[in-house]
């Protein structure tokens, strides 16, 4: 099957390649560069599941503290992520609600966040150190309706009020749904509709050092093409 990338996708993919050309001339790239102009717009969907299929190169990469190796490959991510997806589907998550993603550097993290795009839910990054009373700001302000977190860190959630779903990582507890039994969910992943670029993708709280953490949104157009900076800046290519 060939790895056709959506025409959504299109203005994304020719400003990448621009900046990868003209990564050894500055000069061209500031002058010439155009940030692109998009409509209807979903990275997981239009850009990644088409340039993952049948991709057996390594996506991601994960070494823990042990020196244990995790390695998955574009095309499993892809997969993987589309069964978290119908998971999710599957226990109410819908187009525009808010996920509170509690998780550190593990395989699902990043399963859920290509699941939630795919999904046009909005993805509420959340650290781990987050006290009872930083969840309860959280869940206020970011009308959160979901949460998916780490066994360790279930405990947070136990007097927070409220009728939202509950995800746990890594070992069953009484009242949460396992996030591993999204595992057997199918691997084909419809969605139920076009994602337009200005939609919602992710809802950062800032730090807060001096005052109470501000809100910051960020869109599937926001987010994706923010990144090329960042890449250009980097130098990375592919395969990097």
């Amino acid at each position: 099957m060939s790895n056709t990338i959506s025409g959504n996708a299109a203005p994304f993919i020719a400003a990448r390649d621009f900046l990868l050309r003209h990564r050894e001339d500055y000069t061209s790239a500031y002058r010439d560069f155009k940030w692109p102009k998009l409509d209807r717009f979903n990275w997981a969907l239009d850009y990644f599941d088409a340039m993952a299929r049948d991709n057996a190169q390594p996506a991601l990469w994960l070494v823990d503290d042990d020196g244990e190796e995790i390695k998955l490959s574009f095309a499993s991510l892809s997969e993987r992520s589309n069964q978290v997806a119908n998971a999710l589907r599957r226990l109410g998550v819908r187009r525009g609600d808010r996920i509170l993603v509690m998780l550190g550097n593990v395989v699902p993290l990043w399963e859920c966040m290509l699941a939630a795009m795919k999904l046009g839910a909005v993805i509420v990054p959340a650290t781990t150190l987050l006290t009872r009373n930083d969840l309860a700001d959280r869940f206020a302000r970011g009308r959160v309706r979901h949460i998916i977190a780490g066994a360790d860190a279930a405990a947070k959630f136990a007097d927070l009020p409220g009728d939202y779903t509950r995800i746990v990582v890594g070992k069953e507890m009484p009242g949460w749904t396992l996030f591993e039994s999204g595992y057997e969910a199918s691997a084909e992943f419809t969605p139920d509709g076009e994602t337009k670029a200005g939609d919602p993708l992710l809802l950062y709280f800032t730090s807060g050092t001096t005052a109470t953490p501000k809100l910051v949104l960020h869109s599937h157009q926001s987010y994706p093409v923010g990144h090329l900076s960042t890449m250009y800046w980097l130098g990375l290519r592919p395969g990097d």
